[in-house]
């Protein structure tokens, strides 16, 4: 009979702990459940120098098949424009401008981080025609140069390679973003332009590019940041997350871009 009560109490002693365990278990999940990242959806608005339209553009498909459902929109232009343009209370998520001073003047940002450098390069159309052969060759007045306006960060870099090679450039046309410059010599218009190595690799099928030693005096650093007022913070934080995982590493990379 004592035997039969002694069984009777392990037993229920044996019950209450495994009741106990279960009663953890769910607990547990739930603390985990609540620490989960937010679920980013709707439309993260993107403003990029039209340096980064190429790799940016494949980043945002990238992205939106990392997240079913949700949108990336691009504007891509100078940096200058876009810095004007989000001062002045245009709605954007993200900003990445193609020189610091640019993002500088942005004033409702949270803290740029620089993400690729890019330097100078000479395009000019297939085979050559103005029979280019170097830097020099911008302040010659028989040639038809583009480069960029001042204001732009390819221009700025432009001014600072000039000043260093100790030449007075003679430009034909003053462009707004380094796309258009692109396109000058794409379409023969001109007999050069002064672009980055990017946009000539992105370019490969209709210009040709030149590297001048002189390039290094003028290298391009990007810096990226969220706005303050971004309409879709969440998704913003995850854009900028995006862009410099090793995915986006990878795609900058292959299109010429270097590390910070």
């Amino acid at each position: 009979m004592v035997r039969r009560t002694a069984f009777a109490v392990l037993a229920a002693v044996a019950a209450l702990a495994l009741a106990g365990c279960g009663d953890d278990t769910p607990a547990a999940s739930s603390s985990s459940g609540s620490s989960a990242t937010p679920t980013v959806s709707g439309t993260v608005e993107v403003f990029a120098a039209a340096s980064l339209t190429g790799t940016f553009t494949q980043l945002g498909k990238d992205f939106e098949a990392a997240h079913p459902g949700v949108k990336v929109h691009f504007n891509f232009a100078g940096s200058s424009a876009l810095a004007k343009q989000i001062n002045e209370g245009a709605p954007a998520d993200v900003f990445a401008s193609a020189a610091p001073k640019n993002m500088d003047d942005v004033k409702d940002k949270g803290t740029p981080t620089t993400f690729v450098k890019n330097t100078l390069e000479i395009a000019v159309p297939k085979g050559n025609p103005g029979r280019i052969t170097g830097i020099k060759d911008f302040a010659d007045k028989d040639k038809k140069i583009a480069i960029c306006a001042a204001q732009v960060p390819c221009g700025a870099a432009a001014e600072k390679v000039f000043k260093a090679v100790g030449i007075t450039a003679q430009p034909d046309s003053l462009e707004q973003d380094v796309k258009a410059a692109l396109t000058k010599v794409g379409l023969g218009e001109v007999d050069a332009a002064l672009v980055y190595k990017t946009d000539v690799l992105s370019a490969k099928d209709k210009v040709e590019g030149i590297e001048f030693p002189e390039s290094a005096k003028a290298v391009n650093e990007y810096p990226i940041a969220t706005l303050s007022e971004a309409p879709n913070p969440d998704g913003a934080k995850a854009f900028v997350e995006y862009v410099l995982s090793d995915n986006g590493k990878a795609v900058l990379t292959a299109a010429g871009f270097d590390a910070p």
